[in-house]
């Protein structure tokens, strides 16, 4: 059978103004598909049940990327675990059940590696998922995701359709977030070496111990590996994700860096030559988390660009935007 994907193929990007879904409108457009369907917040809000529901039956999306979430770096998870759950549970929940009442062909869910227990075995294999205890620090998203992944394969199960959840490593890229309170690792470590080496600071501070190790993905190899994965057949999704099979699958580089070796990358991409200062009060979160992608390289699909192009990337990125 052929791909449910077509060029005209009405497409509904969630979230398409974050870092996950602009890499997914870039690709798509990119492979040539040109009947996309995007909504700012304001346009719609992804929260609202009802105004879901309206907006899918007035433009019958035919395939749904939901990158669309309340995302942030440690602070913030900390800081602010209702949002972190009830937000995600409310978009995704609307979402679903907008895309099951019109007919939806294929849905892709982006989970998170946090999904994962905080002492997974390493690689984690997406059977590990609900093997063990979260990390504390971001337990609400987590457990959030973790549902997304569920629905997934409950809808698979009671209505025979074909959605599936994908699991990217930590990811990054142009357009990224770089508000100090709010993003993650990479971005904020580009902002603090940017910034010191501005001012002729020789000193930044690093959160945590620098040891915790973390596994990095450019969003546009994530993108394409949305993409790659919803152009599946029916029968080879069928295949990989049909008959009881689990429908998560991990997207990763298969290279982790302990976040020392990550800062001294940003270090020599952004100029910085000063010194780093370790602020072991601070908590480190996971010990690693370093993804098992065979699944998805069996299917015949690999990251393409490497950490130190990928971060060189996103700096001209940081540059173009904020300078």
């Amino acid at each position: 059978m052929s791909s449910a994907l077509r060029a005209d193929s009405r497409i509904f990007v969630a979230g398409h103004r974050g870092l996950a879904g602009g890499a997914i409108v870039d690709e798509l457009r990119a492979q040539g598909y040109h009947s996309l369907l995007t909504r700012s917040h304001a346009e719609l809000d992804l929260e609202d049940a009802a105004a879901a529901m309206r907006f899918f039956e007035l433009e019958q999306p035919k395939i749904v990327f939901m990158a669309a979430a309340k995302v942030g770096g440690i602070v913030a998870n900390d800081s602010y675990p209702v949002d972190f759950l009830m937000r995600n549970l409310m978009i995704e929940a609307s979402i679903f059940r907008a895309a099951h009442a019109v007919g939806v062909d294929r849905l892709v869910f982006l989970g998170s590696s946090c999904m994962y227990p905080r002492d997974c075995e390493q690689p984690m294999r997406e059977s590990h998922m609900l093997s063990g205890a979260l990390e504390a620090t971001n337990q609400p998203y987590a457990v959030a995701k973790i549902a997304g992944v569920e629905m997934c394969q409950a809808y698979n199960r009671q209505f025979g359709t074909r959605y599936l959840a994908l699991t990217p490593a930590g990811l990054y890229g142009p357009g990224d977030n770089y508000d100090p309170a709010t993003s993650h690792v990479l971005p904020a470590l580009i902002r603090k070496m940017h910034e010191a080496t501005i001012a002729g600071r020789d000193e930044v501070v690093l959160w945590g111990s620098g040891r915790p190790r973390r596994e990095f993905l450019h969003s546009r190899d994530m993108a394409r590996a949305a993409l790659f994965l919803a152009q599946l057949d029916d029968q080879r999704f069928d295949a990989a994700f049909g008959a009881g099979k689990l429908p998560l699958i991990n997207v990763g580089s298969g290279q982790d860096h302990s976040i020392r070796e990550l800062a001294e990358i940003v270090a020599a991409v952004v100029g910085y030559r000063g010194r780093f200062v370790h602020d072991t009060s601070k908590p480190d979160g996971m010990p690693r988390k370093l993804l098992d992608a065979s699944r998805l390289s069996a299917l015949g699909w690999r990251a393409a660009i490497g950490l130190r192009e990928g971060i060189a990337q996103a700096y001209r990125d940081f540059l173009d935007r904020f300078q």
